[in-house]
């Protein structure tokens, strides 16, 4: 895989992963070599590849390999336990010559580094310290004996090195700052100086300050951005560089993918502290950890001719730039762009001849004909339709070097360009042809631009028009003229076409409108005229009855608008079929052929579903209302499962199908195996398939497949083209890491979202994917790409009226990201009063209370026969 893509990551650290497992130490080595030279490595990768050094380190000249292993290890990020580690593996090597210097060399930087850190700069002070104190009781003369003077001074001189490390500790905010303090009391026979005390009440203050800050970071999940930028924030406030310099070195060591971290981290270098190795170095690993921002090579780029680089060096940076594949074809101008401003700044133009200038122009050349042959090959655009660095270079030879017939054949190439109907590019040719050109020149540019310009012909003709009258004779004064008014006079003619096209496409658009408004307002109409008759049927039907309250009164149906039909969903019917009740069996007569044809399915004897069969039983929904035969339908779909003993298909008692069913099965496996089909477009629509349980028994129960919670390794994408495929997005995401699934996201009836859900290997690469993908155009469609955290999924309210999807897979009332933006409910408040649960009688009878009240509902009062009687005469 490395030998496909070097740049693989992940591919680096399973190599180096299985070579230590394996015990291949000349390969591991190798491995993690060629991984450290193309990216910054992490803390846990150089502690492991330091400690396999330091067991192999045996002479000394292999110590001297693993201190220069110490030495890029404490480059790439700012890690307390690197440098501790590195301090203490130097001690090692004292009995050498200058070994006790060299170690207090090496903590002397650690502190520079990192001593300053308030969570984990104790740790190394106090490793300090011990080797202080060690190195004292060496030099302690033996038990009875006399110092000599030189040893006197020694043990003054080294009890002043401990004193002093005491007193700089204390004067820095640090976590168990007391302890140290009660320490230094017990350790010093004299009484601490009142300076020491002072700086160490201050550093306490300065504690109680930053100690928000790091509960808040303790507290926060990763990244942490929000809370490391508050924390940058208020030490930038304070103004200390070396505190304001670690806490964004803490920050990127957690963030190391986020170019707007380092942009602002290396801004601050630049501007404030202006230390070449520090600002250098900082440049250096922002593009190595981001090598897809053009921005942070440009920053890198003018850094290091800030800080006076060589020549050589800088033009290497700038062809590794070249190589860090951008993602977008601007970029690549963008780079090209700051690397000509470098070159031009170079040369002296007071020279008619220079390297330096011919280096510029062979520059130029070069970006042309870079962005013509590899940008636009791979963008299928050149990133700079306007031209601008054929502009710029244009400028160069004319203003610098006196060159207009240079500066000529260049308007030449950017006006072949397409460039030639749009005015202010004319106007942009003539105004340098006007400041370092001649008249003849200029006249000639303006009769092409009046001639080609299509966006803005009046101004180039006025312009025209203007410079005859200033420096023109009448010749060409009426040259001017005629050719204006010729051109002035197509182009009035063209726009008045254009004007009527647009005004009949205009009335076209009208028409049709007002032809579906018409359809729209007769829809209405028949369906008015047909609930009439409906209703004058219903009340012919009460009328045969006889006497009220002998027979359940039929309640109307819930209808649902989708897909073209309108058929009935969630029905708050309770059927025999469903739950056992007894309804009513009328000798309804149809009134139409539809009617006719359901009377069979009226007539069905229904089935009572029995729960002890949950086991070998599925539930399946969200099928087509229109489907014909649903039993030998799903019988043909369910048989690859196992056999099938029963298919119960629900019916409305005016004998449309409902769109879901029971499927039985003789074998439990079955049923298993059957739950594999969820999701299979049936007739233009997904099926739902899903277990048959009782959630009035079970409320608990879920069997949403698909996480609700933050998940790092997976993204949401939103915005996709509707007949974007799933290969289509794969194609783009992979480019970024290996993808595990993609899922495209559709409504009940099958029909895309605009909505999918990428899942990756490990969260580096999703998070990665983001900061590419984001943004990014797919057929039009500006897409947006988050990590996956959906909102907290909100089931309704389980009453009566729920009872006839108990058996089906829960849906959340809300979208896949969450309520809409305005919040509101469309549901009539008469609905939702009748929707209350909790006020329903045992009597059926519903009791409303104000939506304002705070009281619990009072125990509705029960009502006989008699009362019920009474109540509706009354009416």
């Amino acid at each position: 895989k490395l030998s496909i893509n070097a740049f693989d990551y992940n591919c680096h650290l399973d190599l180096i992963k299985l070579l230590r497992q394996e015990g291949e130490l000349v390969k591991l080595r190798r491995a993690r070599q060629k991984m450290s030279e193309l990216f910054p490595l992490t803390e846990e990768i150089w502690l492991d590849w330091l400690k396999d050094e330091i067991k192999m380190a045996s002479e000394s000249s292999e110590r001297e390999k693993v201190y220069e292993l110490f030495e890029r290890a404490v480059k790439d990020y700012i890690c307390p336990e690197i440098w501790l580690e590195y301090a203490q593996y130097s001690i090692g090597g004292i009995g050498q010559e200058g070994g006790i210097e060299k170690v207090r060399s090496i903590f002397e930087r650690a502190l520079t580094a990192v001593g300053l850190h308030v969570t984990k700069g104790t740790a190394l002070w106090e490793a300090y310290r011990e080797f202080e104190n060690a190195i004292l009781e060496t030099a302690q003369p033996a038990p009875g004996s006399v110092p000599s003077p030189e040893q006197q001074q020694m043990l003054c001189s080294q009890l002043e090195k401990i004193d002093t490390l005491f007193r700089r500790q204390l004067g820095i905010p640090l976590l168990d700052m007391e302890a140290s303090f009660a320490e230094y009391e017990e350790w010093s026979e004299d009484p601490i100086p009142e300076t020491t005390i002072k700086n160490y009440k201050k550093a306490l203050q300065q504690l109680e300050k930053c100690k928000p800050y790091e509960e808040a970071l303790l507290g926060a999940e990763t990244p942490k951005l929000a809370e490391y930028q508050a924390y940058i924030d208020f030490e930038m406030k304070g103004g200390d560089p070396a505190r304001i310099q670690l806490i964004y070195e803490r920050a990127l060591a957690e963030n190391c993918l986020v170019p707007d971290l380092w942009a602002r981290y290396n801004q601050y270098l630049d501007r404030q502290l202006k230390v070449k190795e520090l600002v250098l170095s900082a440049h250096d690993r922002a593009v190595r950890n981001c090598p897809w921002t053009v921005g942070l090579w440009i920053r890198y780029l003018l850094a290091m001719e800030r800080h006076r680089v060589d020549h050589g060096v800088i033009s290497e940076m700038f062809e590794k730039a070249l190589n860090a594949g951008f993602i977008q074809a601007t970029d690549y101008v963008e780079i090209w762009q700051a690397y000509l401003d470098y070159l031009r700044r170079r040369v002296d133009f007071t020279q008619d001849s220079s390297k330096e200038l011919e280096e510029l122009r062979s520059a130029f050349a070069r970006a042309v004909e870079y962005l013509k042959q590899e940008v636009e090959e791979r963008f299928s655009e050149s990133g700079d339709p306007s031209c601008t660095i054929m502009q710029n270079w244009a400028r160069v030879e004319a203003r610098l070097c006196n060159n207009m017939q240079k500066a000529r054949e260049l308007w030449d190439h950017i006006m072949t360009k397409g460039n030639a109907k749009y005015a202010n590019m004319w106007l942009e040719y003539y105004n340098l042809e006007r400041a370092h050109g001649d008249t003849q020149h200029c006249r000639k540019a303006l009769h092409r631009a009046v001639q080609c310009t299509s966006d803005y012909p009046e101004h180039v003709c006025e312009v025209l028009l203007t410079l005859e009258r200033i420096e023109g004779t009448l010749e060409d004064w009426d040259a001017a003229v005629q050719k204006t008014e010729n051109r002035l006079a197509r182009v009035n003619e063209q726009r008045a076409k254009a004007a009527e096209k647009e005004a009949a496409l205009a009335k076209q658009e009208e028409e049709k409108a007002e032809q579906r408004k018409q359809a729209r307002a007769e829809k209405k109409a028949s369906k008015k005229a047909k609930k009439a008759r409906i209703g004058e049927k219903r009340k012919a039907d009460e009328d045969d009855e006889g006497e009220w309250g002998q027979e359940e009164e039929e309640q109307p149906s819930k209808r649902h608008k989708g897909d073209g039909d309108s058929v009935l969903v969630e029905d708050m019917e309770v059927e025999t079929g469903l739950f056992g009740r007894s309804g009513p069996e009328k000798a309804d007569h149809p009134a139409n052929p539809k009617e006719k044809a359901s009377t069979s399915r009226k007539d069905m004897p229904k089935v009572l579903h029995d729960s002890s069969k949950d086991s070998v039983t599925v539930f399946v929904s969200n099928l087509s209302y229109t489907m014909a035969d649903p039993e030998v339908k799903l019988k043909e779909l369910f048989e690859s499962c196992g056999e099938v003993a029963e298919i119960r298909p629900v019916f409305s008692n005016k004998g449309t199908f409902r769109g879901y069913c029971y499927v039985e099965f003789k074998e439990e496996k079955s049923a298993l195996q059957a739950l594999g089909l969820d999701r299979k477009v049936v007739e233009g629509r997904p099926m739902f398939v899903s277990p048959c349980v009782d959630k009035n028994k079970n409320p608990d129960f879920k069997v949403f497949r698909y996480s609700t919670t933050l998940e790092k390794h997976k993204l949401f994408i939103s915005g996709l083209p509707f007949s974007c495929t799933k290969e289509e997005l794969e194609d783009v995401c992979k480019a970024h890491g290996n993808v595990k699934d993609i899922r495209l996201v559709t409504n009940r009836a099958g029909k895309p979202k605009g909505l999918a859900y990428v899942e990756y290997e490990n969260e580096a690469q999703a998070s990665q994917a983001v900061l590419k993908m984001d943004g990014l155009t797919m057929k039009d469609h500006v897409i947006k790409v988050a990590i996956s955290n959906p909102p907290l999924r909100k089931l309704p309210d389980k009453g009566e009226a729920g009872r006839a999807s108990q058996f089906a897979v829960p849906r959340p009332v809300y979208g896949a990201r969450g309520k809409g933006r305005t919040q509101l409910s469309m549901m009539p408040r008469a609905l939702q009063r009748q929707s209350n649960p909790g006020a329903k009688a045992e009597n059926g009878m519903v009791q409303n209370s104000p939506a304002t009240s705070s009281k619990p509902p009072e125990e509705p009062k029960k009502m006989s026969n008699a009362d019920f009687a009474k109540m509706l005469l009354k009416k």
